[in-house]
């Protein structure tokens, strides 16, 4: 099996390689390819990713190259975890929107907005080549954000994508803790969007543990979470991190105007990364990688493509898949996150009980926006940027869309090919 990573260059990476040299005998990868047009990076990662494999014995070989097309052909499957602008661009994201009093953030917001136009039209260039060197068979698994804006991308271009967050790993893996038991034995009753999802059971052995976790860690959630102990208790359901700025917008906010922003944070990171990876007596993943984000993005990712390529038969795995029903209140090919079978035909979405009231506008309005902003990244134009943001549930207000639409235009301009040749 030969698996390409396209974004290899990213000081992640090698938590995912860790992830593979984890799973020697269900994953049987023989040969990664890491594509990345950074060559420095990839001097760097690439020697270390192989570094990784080796101590834990495992046979895979690690390959690098900047060109797309040698790194797809032949590919059984390809993943996706690349930032179109790197971190100059990340910085934009979660500092212009201030400006106007909304929140700053990389996947939520006018900064998320941001991100889809640049990444959408380079995705699907992407995904085009997959479908042609690699075969029409070949699955994408996408892990750029925003997942659910650029999963939908890829599906509405009749691509064989399913799209993957942490979110819910992390969950899973966290809460089995405070509860004593295995993870694997947590299966969670997970729904929503893409960063804009609740946790509406947590099951062990068939028996709903989410009253006791709310009854007796409500402290801990709300530290882990950001959001009121209290508040979950009365939504009878645990938000993800990412609601924080929809329940808490002001506060956080005036948080961010004063706080250096995450961007320069993980750029700090990922220089002390890269030094580490450079040093040849390093052979094991640096505690340091925990504080690059993105937990557990290596499990979830191995047991996905395990499952996609078709080596454990049915598994269940919450991803971002085409609704097609599941969630009444939704279009049919609208993305959303939920549990769902996964062979290597693909993932379906698993039945999911009635949404509650509380949750199921938010989720019908954020759905709106992301249909709007998938026509701005597509189609360009100032007016469908400002509609998307107007639509924004964030946003919501027209002085503030036009002003939020002119300046993510004039921060972008060079990423943006609408822009870039007018």
């Amino acid at each position: 099996m030969k698996l390409t990573v396209v974004g290899g260059g990213s000081t992640y990476t090698p938590e995912l390689i860790d992830g593979i040299a984890g799973r020697r005998t269900s994953l049987a990868v023989d040969e990664i390819v890491l594509v990345d047009p950074d060559e420095h990076r990839l001097s760097i990662i690439g020697p270390f990713c192989q570094r990784l494999l080796s101590h834990a014995g495992h046979p895979a070989k690690i390959r690098t190259t900047t060109s797309l097309e040698q790194g797809v052909e032949g590919a059984s499957a390809v993943l996706l975890q690349l930032r179109v602008g790197g971190q100059q661009a990340r910085a934009s994201d979660e500092t212009f929107p201030l400006t106007c009093g909304c929140v700053g953030q990389e996947t939520t917001g006018a900064g998320g907005l941001a991100k889809a136009l640049r990444t959408v039209p380079v995705v699907l260039d992407i995904a085009d080549k997959v479908r042609a060197l690699a075969g029409e068979n070949t699955w994408i698994v996408n892990f750029t954000n925003p997942v659910g804006i650029v999963t939908r991308a890829l599906l509405e271009a009749g691509h064989r994508a399913v799209g993957l967050c942490n979110v819910a790993i992390t969950f899973q893996r966290w809460t089995s803790g405070l509860l004593g038991v295995e993870p694997d034995s947590v299966v969670l009753d997970h729904v929503g969007l893409n960063h804009l999802s609740w946790e509406r059971g947590v099951l062990v052995d068939g028996v709903d543990r989410l009253p006791e976790l709310l009854a007796q860690h409500s402290e801990g959630l709300a530290e882990h979470i950001g959001i009121d102990g209290s508040l979950m208790q009365r939504l009878g359901m645990v938000p993800s991190y990412y609601l924080n700025y929809f329940y808490n917008h002001d506060a956080v906010v005036k948080k961010q105007q004063t706080e250096v922003p995450r961007a320069e944070v993980v750029a700090a990171v990922e220089k002390d990364l890269l030094d580490i990876y450079s040093d040849p007596k390093v052979v094991t993943k640096p505690e340091q990688l925990s504080q690059r984000g993105g937990a557990y993005y290596s499990e979830a990712a191995v047991q996905l493509v395990h499952a996609l390529t078709g080596g454990a038969g049915a598994e269940r795995h919450v991803v971002n898949v085409r609704n097609g029903g599941t969630l009444p209140f939704l279009p049919d090919d609208a993305v959303i996150e939920v549990p769902a079978t996964v062979t290597a035909s693909g993932a379906v979405a698993l039945p999911q009980r009635p949404v509650e009231p509380s949750i199921s506008g938010l989720i019908s309005h954020v759905t709106s926006y992301e249909y709007l902003a998938l026509e701005a990244a597509i189609h360009g134009g100032r007016d469908r940027v400002a509609n998307a943001l107007l639509a924004h549930p964030l946003i919501g207000q027209h002085a503030i869309a036009d002003q939020l639409a002119d300046e993510l235009i004039a921060q972008n301009r060079d990423l943006l090919p609408w822009v870039k040749g007018a």
